[in-house]
């Protein structure tokens, strides 16, 4: 039968609505935070295009997964005692599942700038992942709110609190653990939470003292990042970085493919970007450099073998992830310098105050980049190679750790006390 054309546009509009409703994993659909949507709000305040806000109890920097109606997202007491797991109603924002998932008798430390509650969950059909680093991961049925299985036995001190999130391939769930103790990174039957394989990091301050101490304080072994699977010449990677190194791993089987060590960094917060065969990360504190690593490589990869590298440049973040655009990187500072790039040559396009401080990482959608600071400010630019414009500055709530969220034409940004719902 032949579809009148009418009928065949709505159909097509109506899989194209739903194909980004879902926003399942830390930065989104393909992990890099690109939204399809093309209708997303400009301007808010607290009285203008918010649909909802709804306060979450507890502290957590993580970022809200979206699956179908539901929204979750997790949180912790201060102290860390007590790991909590929510999902909301993404339309009335009502709370439709609250549960405490973990008691914690002695929490580990966690600096201010971080909470018991920061890495991200994932989410597919009928499943959410939700983790707290060593101290607690588990999974949850999303239609009867049941606890499939749990983990609390994976040791790792995170010595200022967990941060990286975990990712899905294919039947697993992979998650790094880069602590002052030790350092490597697991992957998890998805159905059973057992797990399935185990790599040490090969890249460490391995000299101890007369105790078998390291010798090495922990912010030089920990590593907050959130790993991402891309295909690289072909073939599927895991590119982790840690505390010392960027590594790709395959991620069936944990096998260490190639590693990048000449970092003179640490505490890695950010998730790679990837153009083509090319990684994109930032190396972390103190002083970051920003690397363009060539992924098809096999075994060390020198200096000498990087397409281009940027030393001491003031615009590079150290918490907050990239926005490749095309082929330009876009990025803000900790400290609020928003820079674009040549992604390509590595060339500065331009420079500018964006102002405030950030952690959370940014969003881009229908030419738009958005940046989120922590003091609540959202400055809202041109995704523009050629000049800094911004568009719209908006200021709400009391401050963004937590990076966005994005379902069809609504933006979901959690600050530190409230769930907010931002549409036009």
């Amino acid at each position: 039968m032949k579809i009148p054309v009418i009928s065949a546009f709505l159909i097509a509009l109506n899989f194209a609505s739903f194909a980004d409703e879902n926003w399942p994993q830390f930065r989104g659909p393909a992990g890099d935070g690109v939204a399809e949507s093309t209708n997303l709000p400009v301007t808010w305040s607290e009285d203008e295009n918010i649909a909802w806000k709804t306060e979450i109890h507890g502290l957590g920097w993580s970022s809200p997964v979206i699956y179908d109606n539901q929204i979750w997202l997790t949180t912790a007491t201060q102290d860390g005692t007590e790991l909590s797991v929510l999902c909301l109603d993404k339309n009335s924002g009502e709370i439709l599942f609250d549960q405490k998932l973990f008691d914690i008798d002695e929490p580990q430390f966690a600096h201010k700038f971080n909470t018991y509650a920061s890495p991200t969950p994932v989410i597919e059909g009928g499943r959410v992942y939700v983790t707290w680093g060593s101290p607690g991961t588990a999974c949850l049925d999303t239609n009867t709110f049941e606890v499939l299985w749990t983990r609390d036995d994976l040791v790792c001190d995170h010595w200022r609190g967990a941060g990286s999130s975990p990712v899905l391939f294919k039947d697993l769930l992979i998650l790094p653990y880069d602590g002052a103790d030790y350092q490597y990174i697991l992957a998890m039957d998805k159905q059973t939470g057992e797990t399935r394989w185990k790599s040490d990091r090969s890249v460490d301050f391995k000299d101890l003292d007369e105790n078998g101490h390291p010798k090495a304080e922990g912010d030089l072994r920990k590593g907050f990042a959130t790993p991402h699977i891309a295909t690289l010449g072909g073939k599927q990677v895991l590119v982790s970085q840690g505390a010392m190194a960027t590594y790709g791993y395959d991620p069936a089987t944990g096998n260490e493919l190639w590693r990048h060590d000449e970092h003179a960094n640490h505490s890695a917060s950010t998730r790679p970007v990837i153009l083509g065969d090319t990684i994109f990360v930032p190396t972390g504190f103190p002083k970051p450099s920003l690397l363009a690593i060539p992924g098809t490589k096999t075994g060390e990869i020198e200096d000498s073998d990087l397409q281009w590298k940027l030393t001491l440049n003031k615009g590079t973040p150290k918490k907050p992830s990239l926005q490749l655009v095309g082929d330009y990187i876009y990025a803000v500072s900790d400290s609020g310098i928003g820079s674009c790039w040549d992604a390509k040559t590595g060339e500065e396009k331009w420079i500018a105050r964006v102002g405030g401080n950030y952690s959370s990482s940014p969003i881009y959608a229908d030419g738009k980049i958005y940046f989120c600071s922590e003091e609540g400010k959202t400055t809202v630019i041109e995704a523009n190679p050629e000049e800094y414009k911004v568009i719209a500055e908006n200021t709400i709530g009391d401050g963004f750790m937590a990076s966005p969220a994005v379902s069809g034409d609504t933006l979901y940004l959690r600050s530190r006390s409230h769930l907010y719902c931002i549409k036009k």
